[in-house]
């Protein structure tokens, strides 16, 4: 939505800050709780509610329950399906709010925010549709029998989503596992868990039966932890750090737990000297600094051949000198904070060793202002393939850029990461485009585009960006099990 069409909204209400089991906010057993930082100030916004390990275990009970005993388990499909439509309805009456308190939460601008939700009221609107479309086949065995499969839900699914798309991963998660009948345990990021428990109370007043949806706030080391070593947890989706994934593979390998992981990037961006240099010159800023870097798909190795790079850098340069970087809630605001203390600090760390390792900072590198967690749009140039900037994930709005000279080299040079999410080309040449688009290693690929991601496509990554697929029909699989049934017919 253009930025011309909002206005500044009003500071959000925080409704609910407790913790949502079988239908009642309730407090924590242990009684901890979190602080909820605005990441433009600096300051509190709410303390939460933090679960723990009594928390996630009664919040599984009552999962339980509404699966194997309760109405979910029983409930038509197509009942499934218009409650997630009602919820959906719901989420757009209230998107204004919604995106009030996404930008206010996790430093979004409010932009932005809006985009997002309409991508989460798309999102559950998909997937409401799929309820009733989840079909066994017959299979035409060997003999005198009948033989069909059934698709089941898993079970009981444990979700721990990440902060720099709180609202939309919710609906990620939410729409595939409502869609195929599973009940939810749902742990926010602990910087982030305001407009998860918003839509836990939309969820209810959409007539969703008790147990179906819980949400437990908390900690990754304690509420997180919990739901991964829960034995009546059947799966784990999660979306967030590698580093995290390798612990919950560990810790999910006791019960044997399902797991769908969606992780970081390095994401290869490639401009040729044939392609669109204006269309080129918008979308590589966009790759990078859209949500001021808190992307997984961030577009943030730059390549740019030879003949064009030194003109592409100084047009990219002046635009990062342009962007007004503020107030999140300001709808003239290009680009918020980041979300946290630890994070600003992260890029930072990174911008000193790619100044020690002698990449060229040609802007940016620097915090901007003195309150919030505000970084500069960062361009380092002439980086190389083994520098830290170009090989680990920053998370932030920090890009490398990196000439190269032919097609051979530089497709070598892009699927030379641990990552594999997302990668783009600029060209005009469409058989580079596809050329490109079939040797490289990641699981989306833009042409003469960036950050183009819709609900009914496959979203997931190669290599260590993750295992399994969101969105589209994909997803569906990963929330449900194949049965057979085999009937003897006569005697």
């Amino acid at each position: 939505m253009s930025q011309a069409l909002l206005s500044r909204p009003a500071r959000p209400i925080v409704r609910q800050t407790k913790l949502l089991i079988d239908n009642r906010w309730v407090d924590p057993v242990e009684g901890g709780t979190l602080e909820t930082i605005d990441p433009s100030t600096g300051e509190v916004i709410a303390i939460v509610a933090a679960g723990t390990a009594a928390d996630v275990d009664k919040a599984v009970k009552a999962a339980r329950r509404a699966l194997d005993h309760g109405p979910w388990g029983q409930i038509d499909a197509a009942e499934r399906g218009n409650l997630m439509f009602g919820l959906a309805n719901l989420v757009e009456g209230h998107a204004k709010d919604l995106a009030a308190l996404e930008s206010l939460n996790c430093g979004k601008t409010i932009a932005d925010s809006t985009g997002d939700l309409e991508g989460v009221v798309n999102t559950l609107r998909y997937y409401a549709g799929w309820a009733d479309k989840i079909e066994g086949k017959t299979v035409p065995v060997r003999g005198n029998f009948l033989s069909y499969t059934l698709r089941q839900p898993v079970g009981v699914v444990g979700q721990i989503i990440p902060w720099n798309f709180p609202l939309l991963m919710l609906a990620w998660k939410f729409g595939p596992a409502l869609a195929c009948g599973n009940t939810i345990v749902l742990k926010p990021a602990e910087q982030t868990p305001l407009t998860a428990l918003r839509i836990g109370e939309l969820a209810i007043e959409a007539g969703f039966p008790p147990g179906v949806i819980n949400i437990i706030n908390g900690y990754g080391e304690t509420a997180g932890a919990a739901m991964v070593a829960h034995p009546d947890i059947d799966k784990i989706a999660f979306t967030g750090h590698v580093d995290t994934a390798k612990i919950i593979t560990r810790q999910a390998a006791d019960t044997l737990k399902r797991t769908t992981f969606e992780l970081g990037g390095k994401s290869p961006n490639v401009v040729f000297a044939d392609a669109d240099i204006d269309a080129a010159v918008e979308g590589a800023f966009h790759a990078i600094y859209f949500h001021g870097g808190q992307c997984c798909t961030a577009g943030s190795r730059l390549f740019v051949e030879k003949k064009i790079h030194a003109e592409f850098v100084e047009r990219l340069a002046t635009k990062a000198k342009a962007r007004k970087v503020g107030d999140p809630l300001d709808p003239a605001t290009q680009q918020g904070p980041q979300v946290s203390q630890e994070q600003l600090d992260k890029i930072l760390h990174y911008v000193g060793l790619g100044k020690s390792e002698g990449a060229t900072l040609v802007s940016g590198g620097e915090r901007s202002g003195d309150k919030g967690f505000f970084v500069a749009p960062t361009i380092f140039d002439n980086v190389k393939d083994d520098m830290a900037i170009a090989r680990d994930e920053i998370f932030g709005p920090v890009v490398s850029v990196l000439p190269f000279s032919t097609f051979e080299e530089v497709t070598e040079r892009a699927n030379n990461t641990s990552y594999g999410l997302a990668a783009a080309i600029w060209t005009k040449d469409i058989d580079k485009a596809h050329l490109f688009a079939r040797q490289v290693k990641a699981g989306t690929v833009w042409v003469n585009c960036y950050h183009v991601v819709d609900t009914t496509t496959p979203f997931g990554g190669f290599k260590m960006s993750g295992q399994g697929r969101e969105n589209g029909e994909a997803a569906l699989e990963h929330y449900s099990e194949t049965k057979t049934v085999t009937i003897k017919l006569g005697s």
